[in-house]
């Protein structure tokens, strides 16, 4: 480490000193995080979130705990995984997934929500009442990338790069 250190301020100054920063703090995050798969080793996180259709507050305790079961189920079937989920306000949920990255966001969060949906307007026939046209979720959705490596980092180092000329 130390003649990376002299060899980088001597010959490339900073431009390489940071690389070596930014590889260092990629090397040193947690192992845990990384997954190998067969043709690639990823750390792919997302922060979604989703709301009853008109914010009705229908997701008590008892068709949360199914809508948990449903969605653990899902992300088995489907092969991501549900790291962290809550449901807030008893109209929204939030999910934090990790996925292999040839599954798209837009297909992981269209499986959670229609299969869910779908099956809960089925075993509780009394969310007809409060939604109309049977439709559980709003169409809508949030997410939010997750990294472990900050944006600012990343965009210093893409800045810092030299031309290949």
């Amino acid at each position: 480490m130390i003649f990376l250190k002299l060899y980088v301020t001597q010959k490339f100054g900073l431009l390489i000193e940071f690389f070596a920063v930014l590889w260092y703090t990629i090397c040193s995050m947690s192992k845990t995080n990384l997954i190998h798969a067969r043709t690639c080793v990823y750390n792919v996180n997302y922060h979604i979130v989703w709301s009853v259709k008109y914010r009705r507050k229908v997701l008590n305790s008892t068709i949360e705990k199914r809508l948990k079961e449903i969605l653990l189920d899902v992300a088995k079937e489907k092969g991501f995984t549900i790291v962290e989920m809550e449901v807030s306000e008893m109209d929204h949920i939030h999910l934090f997934v990790t996925s292999h990255p040839k599954l798209s966001i837009s297909y992981i969060v269209k499986m959670m929500k229609g299969i869910s949906g779908r099956l809960l307007m089925r075993e509780y026939p009394a969310l007809k009442e409060k939604l109309w046209k049977g439709e559980l979720w709003n169409p809508s959705y949030y997410v939010e990338t997750i990294g472990s490596v900050s944006e600012e980092n990343i965009n210093r180092y893409i800045q810092n790069q030299e031309k290949g000329e």
